[in-house]
């Protein structure tokens, strides 16, 4: 047997801008990010609920452009995409973005922008990073939960088979750039999505966060800008730290502590058919794995019940009735989602739970009969 091997190693820049207004004609915080020496096409894609919720938003991005049209040369009017969860059901839009790309010639050099909540990033980030191997892909995160987590991230995807993310890709976008400003017209359960990604790294990475999100709390429900700005940033930079840093970027192993609480949280967007959103399922994923985490002699009751208090206190519930739901043998159909939350990765189980605020600890099995118990305290806990 003979054998060649060599090690290839890949650079990549991941950059987060954080700007208000990013369409004004006078920013020029995306013509500096993306322009270089030669002009570029850019193909722009909005996610529909927030073109109907901000009707001059379409208008103010064509201006922009043609303010800047010796750099940055905008190829059709933004391209509305569906967003929410749902809109990963399916392939149908990431066709539809492939078909654009194809019609006006973008190519390797020219820009992807997407402009939307965390599932139409994922969509177009995929139709993105699929085209040509690869075309440049700009996220304008519009969400708390994408300004704060999805969007600083380098996954992208969609749903197939019955489970989350199941078809995807890993490809840094070449820029992210949050606008606060963008939030505005969000619904309040909307605007507060992000905060629970924000408990979670804070969880696992920074007890100082953690006491920042509890003495902000009370701004944080009345949704204040400036708490909710520092809440964002810190959050996005948290996430920004573990991908640069955390020496696996990609998951080629069998861990992903950026996910703790998730593996419930997946499985339960799944049983309610995505009625319950990520931000919402993600808190009671959250929740789940706090008080297993007591209950088996790794975190001491006192945290627990901070971590739980904060939660609600941010207006997340702690439980829904499909955390019951059971297959014919009466086994609990979340209990699921542990392995396929393993399967996503491949190798053995490896679960992110707390030894303390702020410290993360990876387990490689859970005992189905304390997940058991900690969901009927959860029931509990709500009457």
């Amino acid at each position: 047997m003979s054998e060649i091997q060599r090690f290839i190693q890949v650079n990549w820049q991941l950059r987060v801008f954080f700007t208000e207004d990013v369409f004004a004609a006078t920013n020029l915080t995306l013509k500096t990010a993306l322009a270089d020496a030669a002009p570029r096409k850019v193909l722009v894609v909005l996610e529909d609920s927030l073109a109907l919720a901000q009707p001059n938003l379409s208008r103010q991005i064509e201006n922009y452009f043609s303010a800047h049209a010796e750099k940055l040369q905008l190829v059709c009017p933004p391209i509305l995409i569906a967003g929410g969860e749902r809109a990963k059901n399916s392939d149908q839009f990431i066709a539809e973005i492939h078909s654009h790309i194809d019609r006006h010639h973008i190519d390797r050099h020219s820009y992807l922008i997407a402009i939307g909540g965390g599932a139409l990033l994922d969509i177009a980030g995929f139709a993105a990073a699929t085209a040509h191997r690869g075309v440049r892909h700009v996220r304008i995160p519009t969400t708390t939960l994408s300004q704060a987590d999805s969007g600083v991230g380098v996954k992208n995807g969609i749903n197939a088979f019955g489970k989350k993310n199941f078809i995807g890709t890993f490809a840094p976008p070449f820029a992210v750039i949050n606008d606060f400003n963008l939030l505005a017209t969000l619904k309040p359960r909307d605007k507060r999505a992000g905060y629970v990604e924000a408990v979670k790294v804070a969880c696992i990475r920074d007890a100082n966060f953690f006491d920042e999100i509890e003495r902000d709390a009370e701004k944080l429900t009345s949704f204040e800008p400036v708490a909710m700005q520092h809440l964002i940033r810190r959050c996005a930079e948290l996430h920004f730290e573990h991908i640069a840093t955390g020496g696996d970027p990609f998951e080629t192993g069998s861990a992903r502590p950026l996910d703790f609480g998730h593996w419930a949280a997946h499985k339960l967007e799944q049983l309610s058919r995505f009625q319950i959103s990520h931000g919402d399922a993600v808190a009671i994923g959250i929740a789940l794995d706090v008080i297993y985490s007591r209950n088996i002699g790794l975190l001491d009751a006192q945290s627990c019940g901070r971590i739980l208090s904060l939660l609600e206190k941010l207006g997340f519930k702690l439980f829904a009735d499909e955390l019951l739901n059971a297959d014919n043998s009466n086994q609990l159909t979340i209990l699921t989602g542990l392995e396929e939350f393993r399967e996503h990765l491949g190798g053995e189980l490896t679960i992110t739970l707390l030894k303390e605020i702020g410290r993360g600890v990876e387990v490689h099995e859970m005992d189905s009969q304390k997940i058991t118990e900690a969901i009927h305290e959860l029931r509990a806990r709500r009457k």
